[in-house]
């Protein structure tokens, strides 16, 4: 039997919508995939300039040996790689081994063989000398420790750091700042206060805009020295 008119009508209206629907959320997802891809450029500009100068700010010097504890994709490993040059070395340190497999796999072939990436099991030790290292990264990254944790990794740092060496912590997710995880009732000035008890002296804070989860944000850094009269 033959459909009614207002059979066939409806079918051609929920047809048009079904294709409507599938365009629309076509479209959706290239704006998305554009937007990603830009994001993914501004990244890329990024670590081969903002990024370079903010370290060189930081005290990231030619012939360094930098730590980059909590390192994942190398946002800032890279960055710091080509100020160091031929002669100096970034230790990238992360538990995520896809982390630093893509970091390997992104890194300029400039810069490669001056990026050593050390797959870590969550411990907080350097497996680096004494007083070998220039300048340790804790960047986005203390939050994830639980205070044990937080005081022997300051710990080490003091181990590892030279005389004349820079802690540069990025202490983001405090009470005041997106809140997370070990950090969510701590205030930045708490923070400092431990960082301070762990046997080092506040140099200056560094502002500008900071790569936080492949993305761009403005953000302070703190760089620390080691106090002179700690034990």
């Amino acid at each position: 039997m033959a459909r009614s008119h207002d059979a066939v009508g409806h079918a051609k209206i929920t047809c048009t919508s079904r294709r409507n629907k599938f365009l629309r959320r076509g479209a959706f997802q290239r704006v998305v995939r554009r937007l990603k891809a830009e994001v993914m450029r501004e990244m890329d500009r990024w670590e081969r300039q903002e990024g370079i100068a903010f370290l060189k700010r930081v005290g990231v010097r030619e012939g360094d040996t930098v730590v980059d504890f909590g390192a994942r994709v190398g946002h800032y490993t890279v960055p710091a790689a080509a100020i160091v040059g031929s002669k100096g070395k970034v230790y990238a340190f992360d538990k995520n081994a896809a982390a630093l497999a893509e970091l390997k796999e992104q890194s300029p072939a400039t810069i490669a063989d001056r990026i050593v990436r050390v797959h870590t099991t969550g411990v907080t030790e350097l497996d680096r000398p004494d007083e070998s290292v220039d300048v340790c990264l804790f960047y986005d990254i203390l939050h994830m420790l639980p205070a044990i944790s937080r005081q022997a990794l300051y710990k080490e740092a003091r181990r590892v750091l030279t005389d004349s060496g820079v802690l540069s912590v990025y202490p983001k997710h405090v009470a005041e700042d997106g809140p997370a995880d070990h950090f969510k009732d701590m205030s930045a000035k708490e923070v400092m206060r431990e960082i301070r008890a762990s046997g080092f002296s506040l140099r200056d804070k560094i502002c500008g805009r900071l790569s936080h989860d492949d993305t761009l944000v403005s953000g302070c850094v703190w760089n620390f020295i080691k106090a002179v009269d700690a034990s």
